[in-house]
């Protein structure tokens, strides 16, 4: 009876042993087990698609003139006035004309001396050493007149309208420009273009300017250059537009779009919340399915279409057709984490 008691004794005990283990491993298996992170997912297929860049910015005169002599003084008198339409050659200030006088004075000396010497050089009485010192002195003071006399009479280089006058007649000139002259029968304008659009675009494509104040009107413009380097922390590339404004309807400083067609294309278009920001910079990404794990793939954005986006991978082959693109629930995922894939 004893023995018998003994043994129910330590039949409890080790069922008990068991118990108490198995329960602490069931446990710590749960506490352990990180839970899938429930995903949409949409294959991802290339489309054809028209593509055009739409973008903004500010115009400016194709050429800009600040009339600012290099000589200083006082200003005698400025021939115009903010608003004057001027053309090429047209004499716009008279500086003060002491020193242009003194040395005109001296150069009409210099060549009565230089007259002088070379009739005597002729005759052999003086040397070819005091001949071209002469001369010298001469050719000198020729440049300086003509130095003088452009910064003295002081034209305009190019056709347009005076846009600013920092002085009046009387005034010292201190070195700040007297006038500005803006041209703006023609106009230019420099746009930012994302780098993955940089084998499109080439010098002489055509471009369309649309202002808000002209709704109904494009005015036509010219690719002029294009800038042979991109801006590693934008990503972008610029180039400068031609812009004919012989109607002067628009003017320097408008803000307007630019519209330029790049023709047809294949591409990868994805639902516009798909894509997220990295946090503090401009860097896109979006999540693909990769083996049950959320794999994060940087990229770059082209254009917009509604409520999608063409995406661009910033390694080549990083994105491709038939990847499963995590569409919903792709703010929670951290890169290598897993995926249950829901309906």
């Amino acid at each position: 009876m004893k023995n018998r008691f003994c043994k129910v004794v330590l039949t409890l005990f080790v069922a008990g042993c068991m118990v108490s283990c198995g329960g602490s491993s069931g446990k710590k298996a749960t506490t352990t087990k990180k839970e899938a992170e429930k995903v949409k997912v949409q294959v991802l297929q290339s489309e054809r698609i028209a593509r055009e860049l739409e973008l903004s910015t500010t115009l400016e005169g194709y050429e800009s003139m600040n009339v600012a002599p290099s000589i200083t003084g006082r200003i005698e008198h400025i021939y115009v006035e903010v608003g004057s339409r001027v053309g090429k050659g047209t004499l716009l200030v008279r500086m003060d004309q002491t020193q242009l006088n003194t040395t005109r004075i001296n150069l009409n000396n210099t060549k009565v001396e230089l007259d002088r010497v070379t009739a005597l050089k002729a005759s052999g009485s003086v040397s070819q050493q005091v001949y071209d010192q002469t001369k010298a002195g001469y050719d000198q003071l020729v440049e300086t007149e003509r130095f003088q006399n452009e910064n003295t009479f002081v034209k305009a280089q190019f056709s347009g309208v005076i846009s600013a006058k920092n002085y009046e007649d009387g005034e010292m000139y201190t070195g700040q420009p007297i006038l500005q002259l803006t041209q703006i029968n023609r106009l230019k304008a420099v746009i930012n273009i994302p780098e993955s659009y940089f084998p499109l675009v080439k010098q002489g494509m055509k471009v369309d300017v649309c202002s808000d104040i002209y709704p109904d009107q494009v005015f036509p413009a010219t690719i002029e250059i294009v800038y042979p380097t991109v801006d590693a922390s934008s990503h972008t590339f610029q180039v400068r537009l031609n812009i004919p404004n012989a109607s002067e309807k628009i003017r320097p400083g408008m803000y307007v779009r630019t519209k330029l067609a790049l023709g047809e294309t294949d591409a990868m278009v994805v639902p516009y919340q798909s894509v997220l920001k990295l946090t503090g910079s401009n860097d896109r990404y979006v999540f693909t399915n990769k083996d049950g794990k959320a794999h994060r793939v940087a990229v770059t954005l082209g254009q917009r279409y509604d409520d999608r986006i063409e995406v661009v991978p910033v390694v080549p082959g990083d994105l491709k057709e038939g990847d499963e693109l995590v569409v919903v629930g792709q703010a929670r995922l951290v890169d290598g984490c897993t995926l249950e894939i829901v309906k």
